[in-house]
Order: C-alpha cells, then structure tokens, then sequence
C-alpha cells in the first residue's frame, strides 16, 4: 500500500490534493516552544505529512503541563525529559516518514538565526514576549513568515506575519492591547488552547502551500467561556517607520537578547542563570553532597532544602523555588564554584 494512502483524506481536500501534499513533504516548519501550543502544533503538523519540523524548547516536563500539553506522558515527568525531546519521540511513532529535529535550548540572538533562515515558516509557541519579539526580528530579517498565537485563561490570539505585507509584532502592539496575565496566574483551558492551534496550523498549511490569497489578514481574538469570537482589520497598523519592519529597519530585539544572562521565568517561582557549561558527569559527582541527584542524557537536578536546581546540557540552569536572582545566583555560585 502507498505511504502517500496515509494522507488520503487531506488529499481529497480541494485545498491541498495530490501536488499540494507532494509540496507538503518538502517543506520545513520551526517551532519555537514546546508547550501547550508547540506541543499541540507539532503533532497536528507531522500528522499533516510536513518533512521537517524542527521543535526548539528549553524546558522539561512537568506535572502541571500533563492537563493541557499534548504528547507528554507522566513517564516524561518522572524521568524529568526535556519537551522537545520527548515531542520528538512521539511524534515519530505517529509518523515515521518525516524528519523531526529536537533542540534543547534557550532561544537567543545567536543560536536561533540559523534555523529561522533554513526554514519554510516558523509557529510561535512561547510563552513570553522577549521570545516573540526576537522571533520577529529575525523574521523579519531574513524574510520568514511565522504565526503569532498566545493563550490564557479560556481566551486567544493568533496572527499571520508576512514579511514585507502584513505589520509586525512591533507594529501590532502600537495598536492592540496583548495579554497582561499569565497561564501561572489565571490558568488555562485545554480548548482554548487547541482553538490557537487550530489557527495556527491552519495558517502554516496555507503559507507552506502557497496560496497568499487564503491568508487570513486580520487578527482572531476570542473567548470560549464568554462566547466571544473576533477578527479585526490591523493592516493600518504597519508602520514605515518601525524598527523592526519599516523602512530602515535596525531590528533592535537581536543586540538586547543577546546581553540577557539571568531572569525571572514568567508565573514559575524559577530563575534561569546562562552560565558555563560543564559535563553532567562533573556535575552528578558534585551534587551527590546535597542530595539525590536525578541524570539522564540531557540534564542533572537536585534538591536542595526548597530549591531544585536543573543543569542543562547547553550551560543553563533553572534555580526553581525562588524568583530572586540574587538568591539564585547565590545558590548557584555556591555548587559550581
């Protein structure tokens, strides 16, 4: 039986047919966040038949993700996997003929440029605008269309950017009020959730497709506990003078990321230090004096009285139970020296 029988039904969409899912397969999606809307996104998209998706997440599963983030298991938690690495084990049982590619890794200045310029579109699934902001610039920069969506609550949004068309993430904040809480702080939904996706993906499907005329030009917000379901006409918010898109861009987002060291993560009670890298075998033997240390092949953590503190691979280190970087850095600075 044909491998292409797998996509029969999305074949016999008029939208996409034989040639569309031919297309499909040769195209390349990054995914920036492995969460709610990563994890959900990267699932919907492998079973679509997308060739590559590359799925880039700093984080590791936890029990507060099992409620809405499709893909993790509560074998994930136990063994503390980081998301993308274990998105990636999954997806590649629902869908052995595409290449998934898993990056364990903050997203900054310097590492994320080139895996936006080698791709077809990028799906923004972060949790935080100084990600989104960076994603922007660089989108901009190299000519790369990606799909803003953001969740809480039982609320959403999603917007298409398309380089050189449509305005901004910087042109769109001019103009839009955004999200002021987090999923930390008011929780969320799973259908809300699944409603971005539903955008986003659907906007990927279009972009990677080619069909410019079927993009969706305005921005969806929505509320499914209220029954409020709303686009609006922002394309007057592009701005030649902006920044990041405009006329002389200066794409300010890529010199600031690169200078952040330490921060509060958003909502977790965690501190994220960017610190030297050293080998989790180094690492495992110096914690032991504080505890039961917890390895696999892709970090080491330890409890330690309140605090866990998490070594990635990349140099990173989340100090969970406190949000002063103080205290954390103080911690910190105490194991490794």
């Amino acid at each position: 039986m044909s491998e292409m029988n797998r996509y029969h039904r999305q074949m016999l969409f008029q939208g996409i047919g034989q040639e569309g899912q031919a297309q499909l397969l040769s195209k390349h999606v990054l995914i920036i966040g492995c969460g709610a809307l990563g994890s959900s996104s990267a699932e919907m998209l492998s079973r679509a038949g997308i060739g590559d998706i590359t799925i880039i997440d700093r984080d590791y599963v936890e029990w507060t993700n099992l409620q809405r983030q499709h893909l993790f298991t509560e074998d994930d938690v136990h063994e503390q996997t980081p998301k993308a690495i274990a998105a990636a084990r999954k997806l590649k049982k629902i869908n052995s003929e595409i290449q998934i590619h898993p990056v364990v890794m903050d997203a900054t200045a310097e590492n994320l440029a080139s895996y936006v310029q080698n791709v077809d579109v990028v799906v923004d699934a972060t949790d935080n605008f100084d990600t989104r902001f960076l994603i922007n610039d660089l989108a901009q920069k190299y000519k790369k269309p990606w799909i803003f969506g953001a969740c809480v609550g039982s609320s959403g949004m999603t917007f298409t950017i398309v380089p050189g068309q449509t305005p901004c993430l910087d042109c769109l904040l001019k103009v839009t009020p955004m999200f002021g809480a987090t999923c930390d702080a008011v929780g969320v939904i799973g259908p809300a959730v699944q409603m971005v996706v539903t955008h986003q993906t659907t906007e990927a499907l279009k972009l990677l497709m080619d069909v410019e005329q079927k993009i969706n030009s305005k921005l969806v917000i929505f509320d499914l506990w209220n029954n409020h379901y709303q686009t609006i006409d922002v394309s007057r918010a592009k701005r030649a003078n902006c920044a990041s898109c405009g006329e002389e861009p200066t794409y300010p987002s890529l010199s600031y990321q690169g200078r952040t060291k330490t921060e509060v993560l958003c909502g977790r009670d965690t501190v994220q230090i960017r610190g030297k890298q050293y080998s989790l075998e180094m690492l495992e033997s110096k914690l032991s004096q504080y505890g039961v240390v917890q390895v696999n092949p892709f970090l080491v953590s330890v409890d330690i009285d309140e605090k866990r503190l998490v070594f990635f691979q990349d140099g990173r280190t989340f100090v969970h139970g406190t949000s002063s970087v103080e205290d954390a850095k103080k911690l910190y600075y105490q194991i490794v020296g």
